[in-house]
């Protein structure tokens, strides 16, 4: 994303010193996330004196920020540890506490339990990231009702009625999947795949911008033999089964495919690793799974979690009119979706042209339709593509 975003973030990694398997134009979002999670990683464990409450929260610390942490670790280079990163720089920078709470099992019960701890130490914001959270949170939301709760990529498919004291953040996909496409198309790929999970709307949509943007790419190319599979497999859990279908299209010629859905990008990763392939990554940097990955289509989720504490702390603690009780979708415009460009490994697509592409959607004149399901396709004349069951 932008030159205030990496600033942000460099400084954000020197504070974090002691994580799904996106201003000028030279720089991009992807260290926003790429960068600041590093400096998570280590923080998971040097801070450990300052986030006693996180696994035990017993209480007695004064947390100001809280995080509850969805299934998994903090360190799992993953939305756990983007949003943490997210909650401690804001925190840095306004002199505020942050402690992180860690449910102690996958369950409803075991994170309005959490929620509990961060409101009896004295949370004034409790954060969370995923749909997982949302039945949790319809329940902390009326029970606290001058606590704030900030939950990313919660919809209000998952949360009907959102509370005046609940923001809901959820990111333009098919915006990020259209740069990674377009990015794949004239970086000279012509043999694209696109595997997703589930066919919920978040997937859907990252898959349909992906098509989008390799249509434009090879209309702006004169490319005319650019071909994507298409393929949801009905599951975000790495299978054997899965394995097979991306080694079977690596083999058939498949340059790289788009793995969008929690873990099953470890099966696409072990097919492509298997048949030298490549992978674009979703959700956060993934180039430290491999080099076989070229790029990731990013949400910039510290970013996400800056922006909005932002707004509360400036209210009082309360949100403004802009995310109060309300689903709120951030993309472009916001430094909230993008390409880690400082990552990538393209040897045609380059700095300056996606930062004109980047700049298109911000400033609106290049818009990607986001309308489709799965009984509606995207319309392609410059590629063909193979919708599979």
């Amino acid at each position: 994303m932008k030159k205030k975003l990496i600033a942000m973030v460099l400084a954000a990694s020197m504070v974090l010193s002691l994580a799904a398997c996106g201003s000028s134009a030279a720089d991009t979002a992807a260290p926003a996330a790429a960068d600041t999670e590093a400096a998570a990683d280590t923080a998971a464990a040097d801070s450990s004196a300052d986030t006693a409450a996180a696994d035990t929260a017993s209480g007695g610390s004064t947390t100001d920020v809280a995080f509850v942490t969805d299934v998994g670790n903090i360190d799992d280079q993953s939305f756990n540890q983007y949003t943490w990163a997210g909650v401690q720089q804001f925190c840095a920078d306004n002199g505020l506490t942050a402690n992180y709470y860690k449910p102690s099992e996958d369950s409803d019960a075991a994170r309005v339990e959490q929620m509990d701890n961060a409101v009896k130490d004295g949370a004034k914001v409790v954060v969370m990231a995923g749909y997982l959270f949302a039945a949790a949170l319809e329940e902390a939301q009326a029970k606290y009702p001058d606590v704030s709760f900030l939950a990313l990529d919660v919809s209000t498919g998952d949360l009907a009625s959102p509370a005046k004291n609940t923001a809901l953040i959820t990111y333009k996909e098919e915006q990020a999947g259209y740069l990674a496409g377009y990015a794949a198309v004239t970086d000279g790929y012509k043999e694209l795949g696109f595997l997703g999970g589930m066919a919920v709307p978040a997937v859907i949509r990252y898959g349909y911008g992906f098509v989008q943007g390799a249509e434009q790419a090879a209309k702006d190319t004169g490319a005319s033999d650019v071909h994507i599979k298409y393929w949801y497999s009905g599951s975000f859990v790495a299978t054997d089964d899965i394995k097979a279908k991306m080694d079977s299209w690596y083999s058939e010629g498949t340059e790289v495919v788009f793995a969008c859905g929690g873990s099953i990008c470890n099966s696409c990763l072990a097919a492509a690793q298997a048949n030298n392939g490549k992978m674009i990554g979703v959700d956060v940097d993934q180039s430290n799974l491999d080099p076989c990955v070229i790029t990731s289509a990013m949400k910039a989720l510290s970013n996400s979690v800056i922006v909005t504490l932002t707004d509360a702390k400036a209210n009082d603690w309360k949100f403004s009119d802009a995310y109060a009780g309300k689903e709120t979708t951030l993309g472009a415009a916001e430094d909230c979706v993008g390409l880690p460009m400082e990552s990538s490994v393209f040897t045609t697509f380059n700095q300056e042209q996606y930062d004109k592409l980047f700049a298109s959607l911000v400033d609106g004149s290049l818009v990607v339709d986001n309308s489709f399901d799965t009984e509606k396709t995207p319309a392609v004349s410059n590629v063909s593509v193979d919708y599979q069951e």
